[in-house]
């Protein structure tokens, strides 16, 4: 049954935020107050008889005179047509203006009721309706707003519970699977990392357990924290603001509905809040903003992200440095760097591990193969669904998969990266490309990584992102994605054979011209009866080689350089160990510190989401030397060799050299192609118009970057020594 409307003693309302069993011994219901504002009420002094009489000409009401407290200077002038209910302490009115941009209004409270608030120096509060039980910092704005409160079991949008409250209210986001089964509880700095590691090791019960108990220590459980608003931040015509507490700094206008929230805005990266949004139970990262008729609920966004046009994001955390409009996201755990820009496409139910991009008509979600809503979705860095895809589910891609445009009426399982997944309408069945992103458009991957690194504009990073394309995740799915090749090749060519992998290398090295004359197919890529068909098998082959040499020797001359050593010196540290390696949260890290973060975790000495995040720093701080003994250990798997010698490191840099210039010779032709494309030119009525609109080529950023990319490595590659 609904909560009715009561009647309740007019002398107590403003008080009693708090009451016993609530109380703890020796507080008030003010305690907390205290404590959230740094002061009490010896920072501030009664009303003088004679201020107490001009308020009530201008209008002001109070049943408690005595209860309005305010600091120096004080001009009671400035204060017109105001209820004070409750406890109000005022900060500093002095005759001035204060302003955002081009709205500027007078220092002062108008025509609004405030009920037990602290507010804060040379603050503009005109039109507040309801103002209740906030803590309101230096030189704000609050102008129209409806109502704004602020409970006394106020929880900011974290997943915890006040006292005498039952499991029912807990807030939880279903991330990754509709039925709850990956659950996670939201924190106040909870990072996709954190998400990643309580959404995937649900059959850890201890793991789980000890993630349950970071999260309660880290809000306090006591009843009757203030909501709170931070310094220099504007609030305009706003209908409703409950429980939710704002940064410094952050600027909110026309939202229909914010509740239950942290906005963890900062005067140098604040939080923007545009009309017509309705946010619930929900974190928001320093730098984001969200605009036009957004509706959330339960939900996390990172830094630097947009939400807007009527994007709905449900049951989901959206990290850092995305951007989505006019899509619908639903129990989703998204990576860094995520795009998705259209009001026909729809995710659920993924993890998508970042520098994402989810065309227009893309359906991500909506087809389970079970009797229940319970399918899932993973898939790797820069994943990218065409125009009107649709997928079955539960499916797995490795990293940056091109999906064809057109319905993949089964479920798919993709270890191939850098592919292009397609179909042959004819004969009714999938085929796959290897390492068409690296053979046909080399422009668009160096691009993402060139434009994903500079839309990081987070002030602070509280999660380190991989962007490259080729990294140590990459490489290891890319040498065991040529092992595929050959045991496809192998099995295509002879089917009867026991050494499919051995034949098929064979075959790639030294029989190409055999190869080409092979119809190759790959069983178990898809839940068909009908296997995938290969194409171009001896070009990737040769491609993926020329991207392990490509990353491994520029990884390890760079790092040798950068900490002064030779290559004979890092190969002393014994031989090479092709570990795995795992994406955390768009954080690349070899699986055993992983495993060793968990134990630690389970044992005890780690006790908190601070040190977890504290093994987040240093395993960043261990990414460069990772990454170079591990590319020591590609190049070995790829030459067959514990060890290599001065002939072979040296052509290795030969080739690396020579590839860097390929690369950037496909860059500028690539974009060369649209300047010289005649139907590019149809809408210009000359090449100087063209130019005009377009740029001119030899003025494009990207390129102008490439060109450094390539000066940069190839000075490395010339102070590298082997000895």
């Amino acid at each position: 049954m609904r909560d009715t409307a009561t009647i309740l003693d007019h002398r107590r309302f403003g008080y009693d935020f708090i009451t016993a069993p609530y109380v703890g011994e020796g507080e008030d219901e003010y305690t907390l107050r205290n404590r959230q504002a740094g002061r009490d009420n010896s920072a501030y002094r009664p009303l003088t008889d004679d201020e107490v009489r001009l308020l009530k000409q201008n209008l002001n009401y109070s049943p408690r005179w005595s209860d309005v407290l305010v600091s120096e200077p004080f001009d009671p002038s400035l204060v017109r047509n105001t209820e004070f209910y409750g406890l109000v302490r005022l900060g500093s009115i002095s005759e001035m203006i204060v302003s955002f941009h081009d709205f500027a209004v007078p220092v002062g409270i108008a025509n609004s009721r405030i009920i037990s608030c602290d507010i804060g120096d040379n603050c503009a509060i005109l039109d507040c309706t309801y103002l209740s039980h906030y803590i309101i910092a230096d030189h704000v704005i609050l102008y129209r707003i409806g109502e704004m409160q602020a409970t006394n079991h106020a929880k900011f949008g974290n997943g915890t519970l006040k006292e005498g409250e039952s499991e029912e209210v807990r807030i939880t986001i279903d991330v990754m699977n509709e039925n709850a089964g990956r659950a996670i509880r939201p924190f106040d700095g909870m990072v996709c990392a954190d998400a990643f590691l309580w959404a995937s090791y649900r059959e850890d019960e201890a793991l789980m357990r000890a993630f349950e108990a970071f999260t309660d220590r880290r809000v306090d459980k006591k009843r009757g924290y203030y909501g709170f608003v931070g310094a220099q931040t504007v609030i305009k015509s706003c209908d409703t603001i409950k429980d939710v507490w704002i940064g410094a700094g952050a600027y909110i206008k026309g939202a229909n509905k914010l509740k239950n929230l942290t906005l963890r805005s900062t005067v140098g990266d604040p939080v923007q809040i545009g009309e017509g949004v309705e946010l619930v139970n929900g974190i928001i990262g320093g730098g984001s903003r969200i605009f036009y008729g957004v509706k959330a609920i339960r939900f996390i966004i990172g830094d630097n992200s947009n939400v807007k046009y009527g994007a709905r994001l449900i049951h989901s955390f959206l990290g850092d440095n995305s951007t989505v409009s006019c899509c619908e996201l639903l129990n989703n755990l998204i990576y860094g760097g995520h795009e998705q820009h259209h009001n026909n496409s729809f995710l659920i139910a993924a993890l998508i591990m970042g520098q994402s991009n989810m065309a227009a008509g893309a359906n991500i979600g909506s087809n389970h193969n079970s009797r229940a809503n319970d399918g899932e979705l993973i898939a790797g860095r820069g994943f990218w669904p065409a125009l009107s895809s649709s997928l079955k589910y539960d499916s797995r891609f490795a990293s940056y998969v091109l999906l064809d445009k057109g319905n993949f009426p089964h479920e798919m399982n993709i270890p191939i990266p850098f592919c292009l997944v397609t179909t042959d309408e004819r004969q009714g069945r999938r085929m796959i490309m290897p390492a068409y992103w690296w053979m046909y458009n080399l422009y668009a991957l160096e691009r993402n990584s060139y434009k994903y690194r500079i839309r990081d504009k987070r002030k602070r990073i509280r999660q380190h992102i991989e962007v490259e394309y080729l990294a140590a995740d990459t490489a290891n799915e890319i040498l065991k994605a040529r092992t595929l090749l050959e045991e496809w090749v192998g099995s295509s060519y002879q089917p009867e054979s026991t050494s499919a992998v051995k034949l098929g290398k064979k075959l790639l090295t030294d029989y190409p011209e055999v190869v080409a004359d092979v119809e190759v197919v790959a069983r178990g890529l898809e839940n068909s009866p009908l296997p995938m068909k290969v194409l171009k098998v001896c070009q990737a082959y040769r491609a993926y080689e020329e991207m392990l040499i490509y990353w491994a020797v520029g990884t390890i001359a760079r790092y040798t350089v950068k900490q002064n050593l030779t290559v004979s010196e890092l190969q002393e540290d014994g031989i090479p160990h092709l570990g795995e390696w795992v994406n955390v949260g768009g954080q690349l890290v070899k699986q055993q510190r992983v495993d060793l973060l968990v134990a630690s975790i389970k044992e005890g000495t780690v006790t908190g989401w601070d040190e977890v995040h504290q093994w987040y720093e240093s395993w960043h701080a261990c990414y460069e030397e990772d990454s170079a003994h591990h590319a020591l250990a590609i190049l070995s798997a790829l030459l067959g060799s514990d060890h290599l010698d001065q002939g072979q490191w040296d052509d290795l840099v030969s080739r690396c050299r020579a590839i860097r210039l390929k690369i950037e010779e496909q860059v500028f032709k690539t974009k060369e192609k649209d300047y010289h494309n005649h139907f590019r030119a149809l809408t210009y009525r000359s090449a100087e118009e063209q130019e005009a609109v377009l740029g001119r080529l030899d003025d494009n950023p990207f390129i102008a970057h490439s060109k450094v990319v390539t000066e940069a490595l190839l000075q490395t590659l010339s102070q590298v020594r082997y000895r």
